[in-house]
């Protein structure tokens, strides 16, 4: 299992958001992190590792917070999750639409303790 969680400190506080066991393999949840909508994914990733990713849940298409009930897969060698409405794609790793590359969401450091999904606060 991996995580994604790059340039932090060791003074980086991670907060609990769930179990491992509470996202289901290849799917999405949503999270709340400081008031802000989060979606969590466990996939697995282009190397078939499974990994685990935050982004937005935010959809900037769609306006509304659904991309954790978006479908997860692999497309032109990068992770990504499709929209549910509109179907954009979203690298979750980079954050950046495939289809428009001038938008993009909000990645977050993500990473597991034991069994626990942490996000960085």
């Amino acid at each position: 299992m991996t995580t994604t969680s790059s340039n932090l400190t060791q003074d980086t506080q991670w907060l609990a958001i769930c179990e491992l066991n509470d996202i289901l393999p290849s799917m999405g949840r949503g999270a709340l992190l400081n008031g802000k909508q989060i979606a969590i994914f466990r996939v697995t990733n282009t190397d078939g590792i499974e990994a685990i990713y935050a982004i937005d849940n935010y959809c900037p298409f769609s306006q509304v917070n659904t991309l954790s009930r978006g479908i997860t897969g692999s497309l032109n060698g990068k992770t990504v999750v499709a929209s549910p409405l509109y179907k954009q794609h979203f690298d979750l790793l980079t954050g950046i639409c495939l289809e428009d590359e001038s938008v993009k969401v909000n990645t977050y450091p993500v990473r597991l303790n034991g069994t626990t999904v942490q996000l960085s606060a």
